[in-house]
């Protein structure tokens, strides 16, 4: 089984990991009022380090005793397969196409003990029609009754509309920005966007912040 070379294992002890893990603990008191089992991380652009942070941050959730499965919903150019050193032959897509896979879905186990994955699965002709589908619908419940994380890698925001249809379908949706990287105007424009498709954004994470080489985590208002 392959370790993917994420900080949070290489290097737990480093300010970069205790970064990760006061995100997630950031990211379970914005849950107190209004409970998140299922969660978007996404980004305004391609550049912004989505993938990377969320494989983090699934990670330490999965270490605080959470079972947690992790998602590549990103069905355009997937990663989190790469990421992990898994086999792509089947994921979520497979589950779209075949419904007796739900409730059998093609999970994959990791190197982290409470950790699963489900890989994007072949690349479709029609994502976004996928995942707006009652089948994915009956994907998110399946899921559900497995885990008590779902995290769901979405496409960058100003590229596509697949991640506001997601986040129709779940409790809540992380934006990543990369410090140095992400223009504010395609920050605001991402913001809006979400905001349009009345989605519930429950903070904004900072990735590669300075001094700390990490993750800073701002959460909803209350």
């Amino acid at each position: 089984m392959t370790t993917p070379n994420l900080i949070t294992l290489a290097n737990p002890r480093s300010p970069a990991a205790e970064a990760y893990r006061t995100m997630r603990t950031n990211i379970m008191f914005a849950a107190l009022d209004k409970p998140i089992q299922t969660l978007i991380v996404t980004s305004p652009s391609p550049e912004d380090g989505k993938s990377t942070l969320l494989a983090n941050l699934a990670v330490t959730l999965a270490q605080s005793g959470h079972n947690t499965i992790l998602v590549d919903a990103d069905l355009r150019r997937p990663s989190q397969h790469t990421i992990w050193g898994l086999s792509n032959e089947r994921g979520l897509t497979s589950l779209m196409i075949d419904t007796k896979l739900i409730d059998i879905p093609p999970l994959q186990s990791t190197s982290v003990e409470q950790l699963s994955i489900l890989t994007s699965g072949p690349t479709p002709p029609n994502p976004a029609d996928l995942l707006l589908s009652k089948q994915m619908d009956a994907v998110i419940a399946a899921l559900k009754t497995r885990a008590d994380y779902i995290l769901f890698d979405a496409p960058p925001v100003l590229a596509v509309t697949d991640a506001p249809l997601l986040a129709s379908k779940v409790d809540g949706l992380l934006l990543v920005l990369k410090a140095g990287t992400t223009r504010r105007d395609h920050a605001e424009r991402a913001r809006d966007i979400l905001q349009r498709a009345h989605v519930r954004i429950i903070g904004v994470a900072l990735n590669n912040a300075p001094n700390e080489s990490g993750s800073g985590f701002y959460g909803e208002k209350k």
